[in-house]
């Protein structure tokens, strides 16, 4: 079983910044790829950002191009997202997910709340 532990959330005002954290521990952690997904109130989980974790490419939702950068750490089995000048909509609870293959999103993080006002 593979443990995804999420930091970094918390309150900021728009144009604000800040960086979330996600280590993955358990067994031998081998993943095909590590994303960042969120959901606000009311609206369904979507994808923000997702790295693989061979060859770093990166996939960013078109809302958070050139906001946010996602980073990964393969020896310390650790994924980043760098968020920037944060808005109002950027409000969520932001998950960690690892995948094993394309598309599939096997391990899920428990979640950490950001919170951006004006």
């Amino acid at each position: 079983q593979v443990q995804l532990v999420e930091s970094g959330g918390g309150s900021v005002q728009a144009g604000g910044s800040l960086r979330l954290s996600c280590a993955a521990s358990g067994r031998t952690f081998s993943s095909y790829a590590m994303g960042w997904f969120r959901q606000a109130p009311g609206k369904e989980r979507e994808p923000v950002a997702t790295i693989r974790w061979s060859s770093g490419d990166a996939f960013y939702v078109d809302s958070v191009k050139g906001r946010f950068t996602i980073s990964r750490d393969n020896a310390k089995n650790t994924v980043w997202l760098q968020m920037n000048s944060l808005k109002p909509d950027d409000t969520a609870v932001y998950y960690c997910a690892a995948g094993g293959s394309p598309g599939i999103w096997n391990y899920w993080g428990q979640g950490t709340q950001v919170t951006v006002s004006l």
